[in-house]
């Protein structure tokens, strides 16, 4: 049964902090996570203010025009670019009289949407309780008591303080499962001690998992979505006789909810406990170099600073098709792009690879430079081994 989409428009506030032109990035970014969650989105609205205000977010002006193009439209939805308090979107509920969501909770809503395995389905739950906690006596909706009964209400204790503490027991609940699991990862990790580790890392939808199906040369889950991958996967690979562990991890994004970061740090220990690094950016997007410095606060954030990483420039196709034209002398765009390598390779001291993994362009060329990598980490880890290889 084909359920009709939601439509939905975007709103946002400009300030000197987050400029229009920035802030027109982060909208093209919520109108693909919109996309992503399955919505249709009709238009964008913001308003220049010098900070978002504290009761209503808009303007009572703002709100009162968008009021009438929901009105008009018939619109399902507001997405809105920034998180917002309780206050906030109690106030923006009662002036548009539909659904009101932020940054965090269109997240949420796809990482739930995409969790297949019990660890990744308990972080999204975890990571929805945590951000529910602080919203209860703004979206006060009678949680189901699964307790219940007789007994599980304290005496002259009142509803909403009844809700706390079932959250706060899912919570302690959630993180307890949490802890089990990373047990059992641990023990898996420790059967595969004396293999060196590559992480592919990297801003959502940037091609990891399609890098990942060519050099493990199995079937994998591609998709032009955000967060096609949620959760961590591990394949064996072999490149001339030298064996290592290639894993692909969920993307990094901007603004990623801090609970979100906290709740899938367990998955993210593949990342942690890599040798290597992989850095997959996609050399096509505009803001490439904003969702590389993105990705590297997240390594930092997570303590990673160590790692031997090779930066993996993919989708020179559409690198191509968006920057040269078609009457430009093909010495002109030979000239370009080595320009373009010649710097990028100064700027991280030649640890980068120019790819197109569609086409396959330069895998050889990946792989070469992958296979390097793992063999001086053998050298170094495990030099009784580097016999075999």
């Amino acid at each position: 049964m084909n359920h009709k989409s939601e439509t939905c428009i975007l709103i946002g506030v400009a300030t000197l902090k987050q400029p229009e032109q920035l802030l027109m990035e982060y909208f093209d970014e919520l109108a693909f996570l919109a996309t992503t969650a399955g919505a249709i989105t009709q238009n964008t609205f913001y308003q220049k203010l010098d900070h978002p205000l504290v009761g209503t977010y808009l303007g009572i002006g703002k709100i009162q025009e968008i009021n009438i193009y929901i009105q008009t439209y018939n619109i399902d939805m507001v997405i809105c670019d920034d998180d917002l308090t309780p206050i906030q979107m109690r106030h923006l509920e009662a002036a548009f009289k539909v659904k009101i969501l932020d940054r965090s909770a269109l997240i949420l809503d796809i990482f739930a949407m995409r969790a297949r395995t019990a660890q990744a389905r308990t972080q999204v739950e975890l990571a929805q309780y945590q951000y529910l906690l602080p919203r209860l006596r703004g979206m006060w909706k009678h949680l189901e008591r699964q307790q219940g009964g007789i007994g599980s209400r304290g005496p002259g204790e009142k509803e909403i303080e009844t809700d706390k503490r079932i959250v706060n027991d899912k919570i302690a609940h959630l993180k307890k499962r949490l802890s089990d699991i990373d047990k059992q990862n641990v023990t898996q990790r420790k059967t595969r001690a004396e293999l060196v580790r590559v992480a592919l890392v990297g801003y959502t939808n940037v091609g990891k998992s399609t890098i990942m199906a060519i050099l493990s040369k199995e079937e994998v889950f591609v998709e032009n979505k955000l967060f096609a991958t949620l959760d961590t996967l591990v394949r064996k690979i072999t490149i001339e006789r030298t064996p290592f562990l290639l894993s692909d991890t969920v993307g990094f994004i901007r603004k990623l909810p801090h609970h979100l970061i906290e709740s899938f740090k367990s998955t993210l220990d593949e990342v942690r406990e890599a040798d290597v690094l992989l850095h997959v950016v996609d050399i096509a997007h505009p803001a490439f170099e904003h969702h590389m410095e993105v990705v590297q606060k997240t390594l930092l954030d997570l303590k990673v600073t160590d790692r031997q990483v090779l930066t993996v420039f993919n989708k020179m196709d559409a690198y191509r098709r968006q920057n040269f034209d078609d009457l430009l002398p093909q010495q002109e765009k030979a000239y370009i792009e080595t320009e373009l390598c010649n710097m990028w390779s100064h700027k991280l001291k030649g640890n980068v690879v120019f790819i197109s993994a569609i086409d396959k362009e330069n895998i050889e060329m990946l792989r070469e430079m992958v296979l390097q990598l793992v063999r001086q980490q053998y050298a170094v880890k495990y030099p009784y081994l580097v016999e075999f290889f």
